[in-house]
């Protein structure tokens, strides 16, 4: 499922403004892109939402982005459909009971999930289609018909020490929200070595690396677990 708290890479740098890759550089990465799915995972603040938003710039007719369900309420700036499809839990149950979400799961007392119709409507515009979810999210997608049309990729932060720092420099979460959401990226992050799970892993401990290293890892050119 898609969390909702991981916005911020963990070594801090604006993306700056910048031009969209020519159409022949975008067919050329389309074309070494084997799979339909792009699985992004990792803790909050190890800086999925960065990368990501940085790909769909450089090659904005190529990515599309999933927008997830979820069952709490919009934070200042968040517009439904956009960031989220904002939802209840009534609803949300009745989508799941209705085999209707690709994946789900209960976190901080909410539901999140991806739907059926929300990743087939990015592949329908010719796309490929990202989902920035968690761990249980992936063991979903792994049991899915989706599975074979997936590519995994893990974004960790450098270490669990650099991650509560920016957790804590955010200056937005209570002392319980921090150690709530650090005791999940240990989770998580538990999962970044299991054997055969992961197509690449990357390591955010610069963000321009981070990312040429998510482009290879796109085009097939990065070693699995560099």
């Amino acid at each position: 499922m898609a969390l909702s708290d991981n916005q911020e890479p963990v070594v801090e740098k604006p993306v700056e403004a910048q031009q969209p890759k020519k159409e022949e550089e975008t067919q050329k990465m389309l074309n070494a892109v084997q799979r339909n799915l792009i699985i992004m995972c990792g803790p909050s603040g190890a800086g999925k939402s960065t990368l990501i938003k940085r790909l769909r710039a450089d090659y904005p007719n190529g990515f599309g982005f999933s927008v997830s369900h979820t069952t709490r309420g919009p934070r200042v700036g968040e517009s439904d459909g956009v960031d989220y499809h904002f939802t209840t839990h009534e609803e949300m149950e009745k989508q799941i009971a209705g085999n209707q979400m690709l994946e789900y799961a209960h976190v901080h007392k909410n539901v999140y999930g991806t739907s059926l119709a929300a990743v087939q409507k990015v592949i329908d515009e010719q796309k490929k289609c990202i989902l920035d979810i968690d761990v249980q999210g992936v063991e979903s997608v792994r049991k899915s018909p989706m599975h074979m049309r997936s590519l995994y990729i893990f974004l960790a932060p450098p270490s669990l020490q650099a991650l509560e720092d920016r957790l804590r420099d955010r200056g937005t979460e209570t002392e319980e929200k921090i150690q709530t959401r650090l005791n999940n990226a240990k989770k998580e992050m538990e999962y970044k070595d299991k054997p055969n799970f992961w197509d690449h892993v990357i390591v955010n401990d610069d963000l321009d690396r981070a990312y040429d290293q998510f482009e290879k890892a796109l085009a097939g050119g990065l070693v699995k677990g560099a």
